[in-house]
């Protein structure tokens, strides 16, 4: 295998002065090229880009754009600053899911309010400049912030008043005067259930027109506004979506259907092109394995995302092998869908720099199935929902699962800095993209070291990019198998990137931290 080894001051030199060091010099960045899926129902599905190269997605959710319920005096969000993406970047990461509310969308019935959309476009614009794809995340959670319980509730314990949290706006919120308690899990309450039945049967709102439908047209209209957005991945349909039993998962189904049908609708309306389409399974998947929705109409550029988080919530375990055995199962249900798991993570103490801990593994199994992912999440405000808590033998704030640590007391609400044992785990060599079809990743934290193949790589593709953070130590080395010219990015200081071209055919490479 051929081999080039480098110093981070050498690395600098080379990204900054042009100078050629070993094997290694600079060549500029580009914008980012278009995403689609290649779906494969036998190995698993891929994504691709224009290039020729099987891209892995990796990176975090971001709420700050999100509309919560605000239940204490501090703000449930914390603003983006103009810094975050090339934070975002220097881990490493590629990818932002960018938490997007109906209720800002749609204010009120059939009325898009375009100065948010201008504003999730900005943000879209300044990540994609730093090299970050953009998934548009429909999010909701517990179905939407009006449906907090009044300070005069009366719950049966041991039901507890619900907090409200994120999504629907208040005009397509019917609960049916149903009970806003809930008893350990905030989607098994009663008003929530009803606000989900009138949704699956689209219920008219105050104009006429069903609360389902207006989603699936505002849906459309957000798809012709960044048809053209290559830094846009793509769009989540509906976060975590609230459907028990096996007539709910069918409406789920059919809802899926309606809402692919009109983000295609808007994408060639807005004279763009098709952008992946993520879809999720019901909310309770990965506690209960309660399977995949129901069947629909897809095309070739869905994505299955379900929340690979077992071993987290409410448990202290490893994270589930199972899980990741059971999405690729499921997607092949989908013709063989590429899986991205739009949510993953836990209490950041659970990281220890080994690589040992829940997300060294966590990490390790996403290499095995090459599956995408986006952590949970970036920032956390003291007045998250998330950090709120009834119980009388805990004291809210309950700790971030945030890359950030917090200073709640008093009226702070003070981003104190990043956890660094969990950087350290996250922040690791990391290929994001690759001609041809990756075979095997492999990250042995012991030692650095990357060990990576492929198949099937064609001349025209476009390079590997690896992600190698040397400023971790003293330099690092890269060996190479079916590739050749070895180059820095131009924005190496800051991106970490080194391009390798191919050869044609099966390549390999072995890439260490010095």
């Amino acid at each position: 295998m051929g081999k080039g080894i480098f110093t981070r001051s050498a690395a600098v030199a080379a990204v900054s002065c042009g100078l050629i060091l070993v094997a290694f010099s600079a060549v500029a960045t580009a914008g980012l090229p278009r995403l689609k899926a290649d779906p494969d129902p036998i190995r698993g599905g891929r994504i691709v880009d224009a290039k020729g190269r099987e891209v892995i997605l990796r990176g975090v959710n971001v709420n700050s754009l999100g509309q919560y319920w605000q239940g204490t005096d501090k703000p449930p969000t914390l603003p983006l600053e103009r810094k975050d993406p090339a934070r975002i970047v220097r881990i490493g990461w590629n990818l932002v899911r960018l938490i997007v509310s109906w209720s800002r969308v749609e204010p009120r019935p059939g009325q898009i309010n375009r100065a948010y959309l201008d504003r999730v476009g900005r943000w879209t614009r300044l990540m994609g400049e730093e090299g970050i794809y953009v998934i548009l995340d429909f999010h909701q959670d517990a179905w939407g912030p009006t449906l907090a319980a009044s300070d005069d509730e009366s719950c049966t314990p041991p039901s507890q008043p619900a907090f409200g949290w994120d999504g629907a706006p208040g005009w397509a919120t019917f609960d049916d005067g149903q009970p806003r308690c809930f008893t350990n899990n905030r989607e098994v309450n009663p008003a929530v259930r009803a606000a989900w039945t009138n949704f699956f049967n689209d219920r008219s709102a105050s104009d006429g027109i069903g609360i389902q439908t207006h989603y699936v047209r505002m849906l459309k209209r957000v798809a012709r506004r960044f048809a053209g957005r290559t830094a846009v991945a793509g769009i989540d349909i509906m976060n975590e979506p609230n459907a028990f039993g096996p007539v709910q998962s069918q409406q789920l189904g059919d809802f899926y259907g309606r809402a692919l049908e009109a983000i295609r609708a808007g994408e060639k309306a807005g004279g763009g092109f098709r952008h992946l389409v993520f879809f999720e399974p019901g909310v309770l998947w990965s506690l209960t394995g309660s399977g995949p929705p129901g069947s629909f109409d897809f095309d070739s550029d869905v994505v299955y995302s379900p929340h690979l988080y077992g071993g987290s919530i409410g448990e202290t375990g490893p994270p589930s092998r199972e899980s990741f055995e059971t999405a690729r199962e499921e997607a092949a249900g989908f013709g063989g869908a590429p899986v991205l798991t739009g949510e993953w993570g836990g209490d950041p103490l659970r990281a220890d720099g080994s690589g040992k801990d829940y997300f060294g593994r966590h990490l390790k199994l996403q290499d095995e199935f090459l599956v995408g992912s986006a952590l949970w999440t970036w920032k956390q405000s003291c007045g998250d929902p998330h950090a709120a808590t009834r119980d009388p033998e805990v004291a809210p704030p309950l700790p971030p699962w945030s890359v950030y640590r917090m200073d709640c007391s008093g009226s702070r609400n003070r981003v104190v800095g990043q956890y660094g044992k969990l950087v350290k785990d996250l922040r690791r060599p990391f290929v994001r993209g690759a001609p041809g079809r990756i075979t095997s990743v492999r990250y042995f934290p012991d030692r650095q070291l990357l060990v990576a193949s492929g198949t099937g790589a064609s001349k025209s593709d476009g390079p590997l990019e690896l992600f190698l953070p040397t400023d971790q130590a003293n330099g690092g080395s890269v060996s190479k198998r079916g590739l050749f010219r070895v180059r820095f990015r131009r924005d190496y200081g800051r991106s970490g990137i080194i391009l390798i071209w191919p050869r044609g055919g099966a390549w390999k490479i072995r890439a260490r931290i010095l």
